[in-house]
């Protein structure tokens, strides 16, 4: 298996879904483990308390994490190497226990000779459908 959806882009039209990308609950080992790997030590993201201080009601997920999370998404519907551009705008906080899903869907298609390009519309919602993360990405596959 390669981790891809199989999608046949050939038979979607615009308005059409992609199959959704469901996380488990994030968890704060994960925000510190995220942390980590990414560098962004702010505390609002690993210590409750200064979280608190800073207007919260506790940690939040780091805005990059969500982000990922869409990437993933992404990657697991087209090759990256056909991905051309993606884009995103945080919405809203997200915290521990918030499950995370995101989807898209085809706002533009244009088949030529040897390729078919899209633009999808992509989201990130939680558990709530409170938005956490909208934008876009365009991709070219071939034929």
């Amino acid at each position: 298996m390669d981790g891809y959806a199989h999608i046949d882009f050939s038979t979607l039209d615009i308005g059409d879904s992609l199959p959704p990308l469901k996380k488990p609950p994030i968890t704060k080992v994960q925000l510190v483990r995220y942390a980590g790997a990414s560098g962004d030590f702010n505390p609002i993201h690993t210590d409750d308390e200064m979280a608190r201080r800073a207007g919260l009601k506790g940690v939040i997920a780091q805005g990059l994490l969500i982000m990922g999370f869409a990437g993933q998404a992404i990657t697991q519907w087209i090759p990256k190497k056909h991905l051309k551009r993606f884009k995103v705008r945080f919405t809203d906080v997200t915290y521990p226990g918030d499950i995370i899903t995101v989807k898209a869907n085809i706002v533009k298609k244009v088949r030529t000779e040897n390729e078919i390009q899209i633009v999808c519309e992509i989201k990130a919602e939680n558990q709530d459908a409170q938005l956490k993360l909208a934008g876009e990405f365009e991709a070219s596959l071939p034929i």
